[in-house]
């Protein structure tokens, strides 16, 4: 019998986790919905990457429903969404998720959401993403830009949780970035930032910041009678067990939640929506 001589092999380097190329995340959605005969077409879809789109089929008269979903399943440091949507003249859109979009902790870099929203003369166009869910050690920045013609309506609404309250999760370390850029007619009428960096708890817990809230979220409207919707959105939000006021001026309505959970948001933020849209939430938040 013959027997080979053993043969050596050589072991991989060791290398830091910090060194790996890891894989990320790239998503591109863009929705165009046009008015014809009567109903809201869908003009233009282009999806790629971890963001696609789904259309449920609906009455003809009624918005065009687009469904965003990221496969990936959340965000992480280095990946990159992007969502544009355009409505055309006297057409309408409602726009929402399949489920809450998560920031998971991140090994390295900034994970990046990016949405264009776009509404022409007469158009409206529901803005209506399910909540944002931050974890510790993540970070996230968003930006939404939109451009509304003066005769139109834009709805939009952001939600985010600050941990996963089923876990007792606090945060003591995250980056979180929100910008909001909106105009009417080419003239910006609502600019604001929001960050956090570092401990959300100890940056929340001020009177002036979060006065301890674990969720809050952001409702703007712009609209030729925003200002008519004032009065029963405080009735709302007064009823809604949370901390949260609204103000309007010049077209444009603003609301503000703060809550002690995810639950109690949702609940404050359903409520005022279904009002200021006239209509229940999208099938999907109920799933």
């Amino acid at each position: 019998m013959i027997v080979a001589p053993p043969v050596a092999i050589a072991e991989a380097p060791s290398l830091p986790i910090a060194s790996l190329r890891l894989q990320r995340a790239r998503g591109e959605a863009r929705v165009t919905v046009r008015r014809e005969r009567g109903g809201n077409r869908l003009d233009q879809l282009r999806q790629s990457g971890s963001a696609k789109v789904r259309l449920p089929r609906i009455a003809d008269t009624a918005p065009l429903e687009a469904i965003l979903l990221n496969t990936a399943g959340g965000v992480t440091g280095g990946d990159r969404l992007n969502y544009a949507v355009s409505v055309g003249a006297a057409a309408a859109a409602v726009v929402s998720s399949q489920a809450a979009e998560r920031a998971y902790r991140s090994s390295g870099g900034v994970a990046r959401i990016d949405t264009r929203l776009e509404v022409g003369a007469g158009g409206r166009l529901e803005w209506l993403p399910q909540e944002t869910i931050l974890y510790e050690r993540s970070a996230l920045h968003r930006r939404l830009e939109a451009d509304v013609a003066g005769s139109a309506t834009l709805l939009a609404a952001e939600a985010v949780l600050l941990g996963r309250a089923a876990m007792g999760e606090r945060l003591h370390d995250i980056v979180f970035d929100d910008i909001w850029r909106i105009r009417r007619d080419g003239v910006l009428v609502f600019a604001e930032g929001t960050r956090l960096d570092g401990d959300a708890v100890a940056g929340m817990a001020g009177k002036a910041t979060g006065g301890g809230a674990g969720a809050f979220a952001t409702v703007v409207m712009v609209s030729p009678d925003a200002a008519a919707r004032l009065d029963a959105a405080r009735e709302i939000l007064a009823e809604g067990g949370c901390e949260a006021g609204a103000s309007a001026w010049n077209g444009l309505l603003v609301a503000r939640i703060l809550a002690p959970g995810g639950q109690a948001l949702r609940t404050s933020l359903t409520r005022l929506l279904e009002m200021l849209r006239d209509a229940a939430m999208p099938r999907v938040w109920n799933c």
